[in-house]
């Protein structure tokens, strides 16, 4: 079973395009995603094992951005202990581990599913790293058998596992409740509604791929952003980054008539009220 794939409408693909392609020219969110692109402070590449990677999306969980270089200690140790080691460990052990950054016992609760969930796929012959693997399946297997697993937990566990540029664009809580009002997006209630605005995100950028990379050039991003891929990592940062600068506030120079007003800020309309 998977949540069918709605095809995005052309006005959705030119909305989320036109706002990006604003989003990226702010010199704030600039910095966030170059901070964040190559190398992601929540989810690092030296983290080589897509089991830790896993374990580290759903660890991430509820950590504010304050508290990003307690949980990267913690996500150290557990990627030095090994997930064989941290499958086998006591809850004692576990709850003192994940300790600095709260929820012990949800956090252990996701471990041992997501340790029973690798071990079923394993046993079903199921690699969520390989290739042709069907995202959509993973996702919502993994978004009903793990505990704590939402689709959005589910989305970025299936990303790290991948790598950033393996075409998933996770949706969190926030890009549902204020980004997609933004973008003029009408989504389901509920929990599939990150699943609905995943597909809607990710079909503007498979459908405009060149003009989201020439973004990056043209704003003379410097990012990395390897060829033969669609750079939907470059596009969920440049989202993720104006949501959380622009709406999460509002920032004042944001203009209330967005959707429809294309300059979204520091447009005349925000001019006339000032």
């Amino acid at each position: 079973m998977t949540i069918e794939r709605v095809r995005a409408k052309p006005l959705e693909i030119r909305r989320v395009h036109r706002l990006v392609a604003r989003a990226a020219g702010l010199p704030d969110v600039r910095a966030e995603v170059e901070a964040n692109h190559d190398e992601n402070r929540w989810w690092p590449t030296s983290i080589v094992d897509p089991r830790v990677r896993m374990l580290a999306a759903g660890w991430s969980t509820r950590v504010s951005y304050r508290m990003v270089e307690t949980y990267a200690r913690v996500i150290t140790s557990a990627d030095a202990s090994g997930f064989d080691s941290l499958a086998a460990a006591t809850d004692a052990e576990l709850a003192s581990l994940v300790r600095p950054i709260g929820l012990p016992q949800t956090r252990i609760d996701y471990l041992r599913s997501l340790t029973e969930l690798l071990r079923n796929w394993e046993k079903e012959g199921t690699d969520p790293t390989a290739e042709s693997a069907d995202c959509d399946t993973l996702v919502l297997d993994f978004a009903q058998r793990v505990r704590g697993a939402s689709y959005k937990v589910a989305q970025c566990a299936l990303l790290t596992a991948r790598g950033y540029h393996c075409g998933i664009i996770p949706v969190d809580s926030g890009m549902v409740t204020k980004l997609a009002p933004a973008l003029g997006l009408a989504l389901p209630t509920g929990a599939v509604a990150h699943e609905r605005m995943r597909h809607v995100l990710e079909a503007t950028v498979h459908a405009r791929a060149a003009e989201f990379r020439s973004l990056a050039t043209d704003n003379e991003y410097q990012v990395t952003i390897p060829e033969g891929v669609e750079p939907t990592w470059f596009a969920h940062l440049v989202l993720i980054y104006f949501k959380r600068l622009y709406l999460n506030g509002p920032a004042p120079q944001l203009c209330r008539q967005r959707p429809v007003c294309p300059k979204v800020v520091d447009c005349a309309h925000h001019a006339r009220r000032a």
